[in-house]
């Protein structure tokens, strides 16, 4: 039998840890609002309802026309490390969106953001680490990146965060490498990620020799490729078990071996073996990268010497019905086969 006694408890579908959210469009206006309220609580409530909204990319969208960008800004120094966490997710989230990377960027958020690199709550920098990462997917932002001087810190970082953190930096340092490779030339970029090619991460190793080779595409970095003896444990990488890192490490020697430093110090190492037996890989990156840093090997003679006795081997991949690759077979025949 129905009564008029009113229960303490809460309906089971209410979160107490999220702040109530008003109806239709009102929804996201009170919630910003929330957000500059001076009553912790209040804030961590409202910042735990919009981290469920801000998926939705017209909510995003809103969010950011309704000034929330300048209010989360303003809790990336809250002294409540929860505030600081929410306001990070919050930040990620609305970088997974196109007109919410475009509002970061405007707003000038990156210089804010970059102080977290230093917050001692893991969860947070890891948060940190992802909006970076989102950012850094799209050239304008990879530029921001750099031009806020990011990449040093970045390269820093990569000697002490935790394995997951380590595979966000390495995507966003490939990202940035994409638009400028000098700044993190500069950082002894080439030093931290030859370290992380002996990882015992397939992750770590794979991100890594991606991104040597961006770094590889400048002749200075070539050149520190070659001194710092990172070619030796590319051609270890070749023989690796996952077929990303091995493509990723022959795309790295492809580009040093353009100079005649890294043709013989890849031909010392024994590179032409490896590579040889990356030419019958069903990968097009795998087959293509070694085609071509074949290609860049035999323009050295003792390289090309070798190489005609595998001729044969190539002439299986001339006539592939993968266009890369049989345009990759043929100029290296065509290299192997010159004659003065």
């Amino acid at each position: 039998m129905a009564t008029a006694r009113i229960s303490a408890r809460l309906p089971p579908n209410i979160d107490p840890t999220r702040a109530p959210v008003a109806f239709g469009h009102r929804a996201v206006p009170k919630l910003v609002s929330a957000l500059r309220d001076s009553d912790l609580l209040t804030r961590q409530r409202a910042l735990m309802a919009l981290c469920d909204l801000v998926h939705d990319p017209e909510t995003a969208y809103q969010a950011i026309e309704t000034g929330c960008l300048e209010s989360l800004k303003a809790l990336l120094k809250d002294e409540d490390s929860t505030v600081r966490l929410k306001t990070t997710e919050v930040l990620y989230l609305l970088a997974t969106h196109n007109v919410g990377r475009e509002a970061l960027l405007r707003g000038d958020v990156l210089s804010p953001l970059s102080d977290l690199l230093e917050e001692p709550v893991a969860a947070c920098r890891r948060n940190t680490h992802m909006a970076l990462e989102m950012l850094a997917e799209f050239p304008a932002g990879a530029l921001s990146v750099v031009d806020a001087g990011l990449v040093p810190r970045l390269v820093l970082k990569l000697q002490e965060e935790c394995e997951e953190v380590q595979e966000l930096i390495l995507d966003t340092l490939t990202a940035c490498l994409r638009v400028d490779a000098l700044a993190a030339l500069a950082s002894d970029a080439v030093l931290a990620l030859r370290d992380c090619l002996a990882h015992p991460s397939v992750g770590i190793r794979q991100r890594a020799a991606r991104a040597m080779i961006g770094l590889s595409v400048p002749l200075e970095g070539k050149v520190r490729v070659c001194e710092e003896g990172v070619i030796p444990v590319l051609v270890g990488l070749l023989s690796d078990s996952h077929p990303d890192v091995s493509a990723s490490a022959a795309g790295s020697l492809m580009n040093a071996a353009i100079t005649t430093q890294g043709k013989y110090l890849a031909l010392q190492a024994g590179a032409i073996t490896s590579l040889l037996a990356l030419v019958s890989s069903p990968r097009t990156d795998v087959c293509a990268n070694a085609l071509r840093a074949l290609t860049a090997l035999a323009e050295a003679p003792p390289a090309r010497q070798e190489l005609l006795g595998h001729v044969e081997l190539l002439e299986t991949r001339r006539h592939d019905t993968n266009e890369i690759i049989s345009r990759a077979a043929a100029t290296a025949i065509r290299v192997i086969t010159w004659t003065p």
